[in-house]
C-alpha cells in the first residue's frame, strides 16, 4: 500500500462497477440537462417557422429526454451513495481488523478516540470521494456536451467553452491545495479532541475519586480550543474555495451570455439560438458549482485517506513467529537478560505448574514484565521463553492461547456479568462457575437484580473498582490458560475479601503456572516463591514468610 494515495485508489477500484454504472446514469442526466434548453430552442424556431408537424414531433422529443434524465438521476444517485457507503465500510472493517490485529501496532501513540474517528468520519470522507468521482467526472461530459452543442449553435461560442473550461478547471485544483491541508489538520486536532474526551468518560470514575475534575475539564478545553480553530481555519478556507470558484464560473458564464448577446444583435444567431445558448449558459452553472463542491469533497478525502493509510500502514509491535507452542504445555517460563527500559538485564525461572509472586518496587516496571509476557511488545533485548521455545518464534494468537497476561486496567464490555466472565459463552460453564466463586465475583452478583444475569450496561461503570476487579479477576480465571499472569487484581478489594480470593485462586490454579504480579502480602502468601525486582533487576528469590523476616526492603514494598 502506497500511503493515501493507495487508500482512495483500492477504495475506488473496489466499487469500480458500482461507480461506472453511476457514473454513466449520472452522465445521461447531465447531458439530459444540457439538451433541454437546446431543444427549447429548435421548438421556438420551429413554432416560429410555422411547422406544426415538426413543432410536435420535437415536443415528444423534450418529454422522452425529461423522462429519461428524470430516471437517469434518481437512480444514478442511489448507485453513487451505495458505492460511498461500502467503501466506508470495507475501510471501516479493514481499520477495525487492524486495530485488532493480534501483533497490534495500530494503538501505538493513538488514542482510543483518534482510532473512533479515523474508522468513522475519516472513512466517511474517503467514501464520499466516490460520489464526487461521479458527479466531477459527468459534470466534466456535460461541459463537453454543453460545448458541442454551443458549437452547432455559434463557432464562437461553443470555441469559447471549449477554450475557456480547461484553465478554469486548473485554477480551481490549485485553489483546492490550501483547503486539503487545512482539512487534514482540522481532522488531526478533531480526533485528538474526540480520544482525549473518550478517555476521560471511560476514566470519570477515577476523575471524581481523585477530585479531578478542573484539571480534567481544562485538558479537554485545551484540545478542543485547538480542534476549534483548525475548524474554523478550514471553513474559512472552505468559504474563500467556494466563493473564488462560484465568482469565476460566474464571470465566465457571463462572458458567454454576452457573446451569446451580441451575436444574436448581428443576426449571426437565430431568437431559437440565442435562446438556447442562454438557457446552455445557465445550464453551465450547474457543472461549474458542482466542481466547487466536489474539489473540497476530493481535498478532504485525500487528506482523510492519508489518515487511514496511517492506521493500515502502522508497524506491527511484533513480529516473526509461526510456531505452535510446545504440547502438552507444561508452562515453564524463563527470562533471558531481559533488557527493556525500566527492566534491565532480568534472568528468571518459573518451573511448570508453580505459583509465583513478583514484586516489582517500580509500577512501570511490573507494567512492563506483565506487557512483554503477554507479548503485547517485544523486548529491545532478551527474551521470554515458554517450555524452552522464545516467545519471539511463536505465533502471537497462539501464544497468548497459552498464556494470558492481564494487565491491570482491564474494561469489561457491556453484557451481563456472566457474557463478561465466559467471553460471550466462551469458557465452559462449569468453568465459569468456579471461577466467579474464586475471585469472589459471586458475592457481586448476589447483590445485583438478576445475579449473574444482569446487564452490565456503559462498560459496568455502576460497579465499584473492587466489583470491576472481582470480575476481570474471575474472567481471567475462567479462562484455564495454562499459564496465567495478573497485574495487581485485587487493589481495590478489602483484606478479608482479598485473603479468601488468595485462597481459593490457588485452588483453583493448582497445577498449572500462574505469575502473580503484585504487592499484596495476601496473595503473595499463598505463592510457593516470590521473585522481587529491583532497578529493573531481580534482587531477591524467596519464600514470602522467609522474605518478611528478612528482607527490610521488601518488607517495606509489601506492608507499607
Amino acid at each position: 500500500m502506497s500511503g493515501g494515495r493507495g487508500v482512495l485508489a483500492g477504495a475506488l477500484a473496489g466499487q469500480r462497477r458500482t461507480i461506472a454504472l453511476s457514473t454513466v446514469l449520472i452522465t445521461v442526466f447531465q447531458a439530459g440537462e444540457a439538451t433541454v434548453p437546446f431543444l427549447i430552442g429548435v421548438i421556438i424556431d420551429r413554432a416560429i417557422d410555422g411547422g406544426a408537424g415538426g413543432l410536435a414531433l420535437w415536443l415528444g422529443v423534450l418529454a422522452a429526454v425529461y423522462l429519461a434524465l428524470s430516471y437517469s438521476y434518481r437512480y444514478g444517485e442511489r448507485t453513487g451513495e451505495r458505492a460511498a457507503e461500502l467503501i466506508a465500510h470495507d475501510l471501516r472493517l479493514r481499520v477495525t481488523r487492524r486495530v485488532l490485529d493480534e501483533r497490534g501496532g495500530a494503538e501505538t501513540d493513538r488514542l482510543p478516540g483518534a482510532l473512533v474517528s479515523i474508522a468513522t468520519s475519516d472513512a466517511a470522507r474517503v467514501g464520499a470521494v466516490a460520489v464526487a468521482a461521479v458527479s466531477g467526472v459527468a459534470a466534466s461530459v456535460a461541459l463537453v456536451f454543453a460545448a458541442v452543442l454551443l458549437l452547432s449553435v455559434s463557432l464562437p461560442l461553443g470555441l469559447l467553452v471549449l477554450l475557456g473550461t480547461p484553465p478554469l478547471l486548473l485554477l480551481t485544483r490549485l485553489l483546492g491545495g490550501p483547503l486539503e491541508e487545512r482539512s487534514e489538520t482540522e481532522q488531526e486536532h478533531g480526533a485528538q479532541a474526540s480520544g482525549v474526551a473518550a478517555d476521560l468518560v471511560a476514566g470519570l470514575r477515577v476523575v471524581k475519586g481523585l477530585r479531578a475534575e478542573d484539571a480534567a475539564v481544562a485538558r479537554y478545553r485545551r484540545r478542543s480550543r485547538s480542534a476549534l480553530a483548525a475548524t474554523v481555519l478550514a471553513a474559512r478556507a472552505g468559504a474563500a474555495y467556494h466563493g473564488v470558484v462560484l465568482t469565476l464560473s460566474g464571470l465566465f458564464l457571463a462572458v458567454i451570455a454576452v457573446v451569446g448577446g451580441i451575436l444574436a444583435a448581428r443576426g449571426s444567431i437565430s431568437v431559437g439560438q440565442l435562446v438556447s445558448s442562454v438557457g446552455l449558459a445557465q445550464f453551465l452553472v450547474g457543472p461549474m458549482s458542482t466542481f466547487a463542491w466536489v474539489g473540497a469533497d476530493l481535498a478532504q478525502g485525500r487528506a482523510s485517506a492519508r489518515r487511514v493509510a496511517a492506521v493500515l500502514d502502522a508497524p506491527p509491535a511484533v513480529v516473526g513467529g509461526e510456531r505452535d507452542p510446545v504440547t502438552p504445555i507444561r508452562g515453564a517460563l524463563a527470562l533471558r537478560g531481559l533488557d527493556s527500559p525500566p527492566l534491565h538485564g532480568v534472568e528468571l525461572d518459573i518451573a511448570g505448574g508453580e505459583l509465583v509472586g513478583i514484586v516489582a518496587a517500580d509500577p512501570a516496571g511490573a507494567a512492563e514484565l506483565v506487557r512483554l509476557l503477554g507479548r503485547s511488545a517485544d523486548p529491545a533485548g532478551g527474551a521470554i521463553e515458554l517450555d524452552g521455545v522464545a516467545f519471539a518464534d511463536l505465533a502471537p494468537d497462539r501464544l497468548r492461547a497459552a498464556v494470558l497476561a492481564a494487565e491491570h486496567h482491564t474494561d469489561l464490555f457491556d453484557g451481563t456479568v456472566r457474557d463478561a466472565v465466559s467471553l460471550s459463552g466462551r469458557a465452559r460453564p462449569d468453568s465459569v462457575a468456579a471461577a466467579v466463586a474464586a475471585a469472589g465475583a459471586d458475592e457481586v452478583a448476589q447483590g445485583l437484580p438478576d445475579g449473574l444475569d444482569t446487564v452490565l450496561g456503559d462498560g459496568a461503570r455502576t460497579l465499584s473498582g473492587g466489583q470491576r476487579q472481582r470480575i476481570a479477576l474471575a474472567r481471567a480465571l475462567a479462562t484455564g490458560a495454562p499459564v496465567l499472569v495478573v497485574h495487581d487484581p485485587t487493589t481495590a478489594v478489602d483484606a478479608v475479601t482479598e485473603a479468601r480470593i488468595a485462597g481459593r485462586l490457588r485452588a483453583m490454579r493448582d497445577g498449572r503456572t500462574t505469575v502473580l504480579v503484585t504487592t499484596s502480602p495476601a496473595l503473595l502468601a499463598v505463592t510457593d516463591r516470590v521473585i522481587v525486582i529491583e532497578d529493573g533487576a531481580v534482587r531477591a528469590d524467596g519464600k514470602h514468610a522467609d522474605l518478611i523476616a528478612t528482607d527490610a526492603k521488601y518488607r517495606e514494598t509489601v506492608l507499607a
